[in-house]
């Protein structure tokens, strides 16, 4: 049955919900939840295409050739990002695995930085929606910009708190920034300055998301064409102040992190790649979300803790053994995911 699958590790991972202490041993030493051997920083990607969390990687050439040796364990820590647009002010079902991937770079000893995108959720990302984001009001977005990084925050800390021993590899750093901080300042002449020259407007034009929001009744406007840019300096002004080298994002953002790679590589000369991670959706194939009318929520003032283990419990046995070999910290041989609760 699905319940038992899903039992033990959702308090930390899906509620945002306060630490439970940790076990303590004789001696009243405390001890980790997880003392199961992790795999070292070598095996990062092929654990994870293995496991289905990593889904695909851009550019594959470069990446096949480049990013094991990158990766291996021993050598200088490499910084992974990912973001998060505040469209609300929780994060929520749809997340989790693109978490999940910034938590495994973490544990094979690598940086990682969350991004809130306090001003690009203003303009609105196009990829698969049929119809133009609401403006989403300034204030609006600084509260949700604020939840979000807290909620991030709590997660990397409940992580570091209840799932990591302290022994063997290093726990790479973690860091919850918000675009805003760079965006806001920068001057609409300095930015086509800097970005404009490098992205072509015929590559921008041939991304599904902008082909199909420009053959919809509705068009697309200047604000969404736009939104691949402003992502793509994200990327690099991450690239130049933390070192960011590798961008996560859902499947649906290919082209954006597409895009992302084309203005780091052009600017600074140096290779940079990408890494997708699936969509959660729901029984019916519909992702996950709030622009879907279905996101099932990770604060627990949205969605109560019996809530969202019931949305769990609910699912499919055949979705079962899918969802909890991406969604924990598991090694892809492990067996009956039945088993796995008991592990956590």
């Amino acid at each position: 049955m699905a319940a038992p699958a899903l039992r033990a590790g959702h308090r930390w991972l899906f509620g945002l919900r306060a630490a439970s202490p940790r076990l303590q041993a004789p001696g009243g030493r405390r001890q980790s939840h997880d003392q199961r051997p992790r795999a070292p920083a070598k095996g990062l990607l092929a654990a994870q295409l293995e496991r289905g969390l990593f889904q695909e990687i851009f550019p594959p050439q470069a990446a096949e050739e480049q990013l094991p040796g990158l990766l291996e364990a021993g050598r200088l820590p490499v910084t992974a990002y990912c973001g998060f647009d505040p469209t609300a002010d929780s994060l929520h079902v749809g997340h989790l695995l693109a978490v999940q991937g910034l938590l495994h770079f973490k544990r094979a000893g690598h940086n990682v930085v969350a991004l809130v995108g306090g001003a690009t959720a203003r303009l609105g990302d196009p990829s698969g929606r049929a119809e133009e984001r609401e403006v989403l009001p300034e204030e609006r977005a600084q509260e949700n910009a604020a939840s979000l990084r807290r909620g991030l925050q709590r997660l990397f800390d409940n992580h570091r708190e209840l799932f990591w021993s302290g022994e063997g590899t290093r726990l790479g750093r973690a860091a919850v920034l918000d675009n805003a901080s760079w965006l806001e300042r920068e001057s609409v002449v300095g930015f086509l300055c800097a970005v404009g020259g490098h992205l072509r407007m015929g590559t921008l034009l041939s991304r599904q998301s902008c082909k199909a929001r420009l053959s919809s009744p509705g068009g697309m406007g200047l604000a969404e064409f736009l939104y691949p840019a402003l992502q793509a300096y994200d990327f690099l002004h991450l690239h130049r102040h933390h070192g960011c080298r590798i961008q996560l994002g859902g499947a649906d953002q290919m082209g954006n992190i597409m895009s992302g790679h084309d203005l780091v590589s052009k600017v600074t000369g140096e290779d940079v790649f990408g890494i997708t991670v699936p969509l959660i959706t729901s029984t019916t194939g519909d992702k996950l979300g709030k622009s879907a009318g279905n996101a099932v929520w990770l604060n627990r003032n949205r969605t109560s803790p019996f809530e969202l283990y019931q949305y769990f419990v609910r699912q499919p046995d055949s979705a079962v053994k899918r969802q909890v070999s991406e969604a924990f910290h598991f090694p892809p041989s492990s067996g009956n995911p039945t088993h796995y609760g008991n592990a956590c």
